[in-house]
């Protein structure tokens, strides 16, 4: 979940590295630090806190060299402190690395290389790296890092420079992500092309067990104890001010305002002539229409849009769906009987667990299609059929625009899928993509609701907890919309199906507990008015969305914020978007970073 990035060129050290880290902190930002060989000599400079600190050091500061590493770290192994943070150098001071990632063996590296003198000075896993290297390099760089993670057990890309190599950079990747930046008289690394988008779009993307020797006129990649191997040189079509604010206070809300834009998009990609496209889909469509299974995993916001996904193609493409949280989805005996498949779905396309349930699911023969947003990400790479949600860039890390982008994804997948197998007229998909063409406009009414967002936030920020409840497809709602609140604003919230009150949460309700109820007008409506009467009888503060004109909700409810109607199965598409306001306005009351909140980093790259 850290951020790399590194640099062997003409140009100062500082506007590489330093803009690269900037472009990385959603990352994470519990420290920083860069290091460079300048004149044969290695020099570095580590900060704990946000970048600011690390700029602050280096402000009076011209960094010139050859090669340099950077690194910002959320912390697994050590504290967030300055002593922990990254990089980490040799026991001769000689060698420095950086490195994304979980050394599962580094206790029993680290005492192996205690008994033959070495002392470290961190308590992180990382350092292990720089000592071990250390340790076997001789002559050759390249060598020592070879050898060194063949004894590496878990995930890791890692970056190193040396002063005894002073004109390379050696990198190497397993299970986590790295990439290395093709420019004209200078090259790059990084764990994410935002960190080097302004200065190249020419990427090649690592493999696992990959080795990269990065130098300012050229570059080669060779496998682990292997020949070199040829790579291709990938063109990015990203355009560097997507990751800008635009006049925006933080991306978070910039994303949140992008959402009709998103979902325009997605219907230009996935439309066509008022029917379903999959573009660049493999699968043949007899071979789409035998499966009689799927097996959804994902993590975090994506797991509730998998959620939602479920409902979808269960009701319209007649197919039986389990939902499961990657992380523990790994460890089922998966029962494969035929015609079955795996749907994961991520932002990032990194994503450690999720990586870990395609892995074991290709593992068992099972074909797998992923709903990624990053293209060329390891999930576009070792999935078997892909569908890009086409959100664009998201910075924030708390999910906005890319849950809306997942569950309109899913949606149209779905009505490709039932119209394959006939489980839906041509006339029903019509009438659904009509009213999906319509959902832009309804979410900008939505969003010019703001300003009455910002009254109920300014009435219940204090709450110490939150409840969110709803039912059928907005369950998951409910439980994305408690997931935002309390990544942001660290406020403690739930989410529950509204029919599960009865069964213990009703415990919590008193006067001081706000109740977020999800109410658009659908089949569960009346059971809906049935639980909040439920809260209300326990005095507990209702706040409805409900659907414009809806007057009997009205009477239950301490504050409404209404979403246009649209049918059942779009309506968390609407409904995310006064949750996502309403978790954004409670964090800035707050003072909170609702960018970079704590203790998160917006792809999870370690298991």
């Amino acid at each position: 979940m850290c951020g790399i990035v590194g640099y062997t060129g003409n140009r100062s050290m500082d506007s590489v590295l330093l803009v690269g880290l900037e472009r990385l902190s959603y990352r994470g930002y519990d420290s920083s630090g860069i290091a460079i060989v300048s004149e044969g000599e290695l020099s570095f400079w580590r900060k704990s806190g946000k970048l600011h600190e690390l700029e602050e050091m280096l402000k009076d500061k011209t960094l010139t060299g050859t090669v340099g590493i950077a690194h910002t770290r959320w912390a697994t192994h050590g504290k967030p402190n300055e002593i922990n943070a990254h990089p980490h150098l040799s026991h001769n001071r000689k060698l420095a690395i950086v490195h994304n990632g979980i050394i599962e063996n580094f206790h029993d590296l680290r005492m192996k290389l205690s008994r033959k003198g070495h002392i470290f000075r961190s308590g992180t896993d990382s350092e292990v790296i720089a000592h071990l290297v250390e340790e076997y390099l001789q002559d050759d760089l390249v060598t020592a890092v070879e050898k060194a993670v063949l004894d590496l057990e878990g995930a890791y890309a890692i970056a190193v420079i040396a002063e005894s190599d002073p004109d390379k950079i050696v990198v190497c990747r397993s299970g986590s992500p790295l990439i290395i930046g093709v420019g004209k008289e200078e090259n790059f690394i990084a764990s994410d092309i935002n960190a080097i988008i302004n200065h190249t779009k020419d990427v090649v993307y690592l493999e696992d067990n990959d080795i990269g020797v990065v130098m300012k006129n050229d570059f080669y990649v060779k496998k682990t104890g292997g020949a070199k191997v040829s790579k291709e040189i990938n063109h990015i079509s990203w355009d560097p001010k997507a990751a800008e604010k635009n006049g925006y206070p933080h991306f978070m809300l910039k994303e949140i305002f992008e959402q009709p834009m998103v979902v325009r998009r997605i219907i230009s990609k996935m439309i066509s002539d008022d029917k379903v496209v999959l573009r660049n889909f493999k699968m043949s469509d007899s071979k789409l229409k035998k499966i009689k299974r799927f097996i959804i995993q994902a993590c975090g916001t994506s797991w509730h849009a998998g959620l939602y996904g479920k409902y979808l193609l269960e009701k319209y493409a007649r197919i039986l769906t389990e939902v499961d949280i990657s992380s523990e989805f790994r460890y089922r005996q998966m029962i494969m009987s035929g015609n079955e498949v795996v749907i994961a779905l991520s932002q990032s396309g990194e994503t450690a667990d999720t990586l870990a349930g395609i892995r074991e699911a290709k593992s068992r023969f099972f074909n797998v299609i992923s709903f990624i947003n990053a293209k060329n990400s390891t999930m576009d790479r070792e999935s078997d059929d892909v569908i890009y949600s086409y959100a664009g860039q998201e910075v924030g890390v708390a999910s906005t625009k890319n849950f809306t982008a997942q569950l309109i994804s899913v949606y149209l997948f779905t009505i490709y899928l039932a119209i394959l197998k006939g489980t839906i007229s041509e006339e029903q998909e019509r009438n659904m993509v009509a009213e999906l063409k319509r959902l832009p406009e309804y979410m900008e009414q939505i969003l010019s609701q703001s300003d009455e967002i910002i009254k109920i936030a300014e009435k219940y920020y204090l709450s110490k907890e939150f409840l969110f409840i709803g039912r059928s497809v907005n369950y998951p709602s409910a439980l994305e919309g408690a997931l935002k609140l309390k990544e942001i604003s660290y406020i403690h919230a739930t989410g529950y199906p509204a029919g599960e009150l009865k069964h213990g949460p009703i415990a919590l309700i008193d006067s001081r507990l706000p109740v977020v109820c999800i109410v658009p007008k659908s089949e569960t409506y009346e059971k809906m008015i049935t639980n909040i009467e439920e809260v209300k009888a326990r005095k507990g503060k209702v706040i409805v969305i409900g659907t414009y004109g809806d007057e009997q909700v009205k009477k239950y409810a301490d504050d409404i914020i209404y979403i246009p109607e649209v049918s059942e199965d779009l309506s968390p598409a609407l409904a995310a978007l006064p949750m996502q306001l309403l978790s954004y306005h409670i964090a800035m009351k707050l003072d909170c970073d609702v960018d970079q909140p704590r203790n998160l980093a917006k792809s999870v790259t370690v298991e």
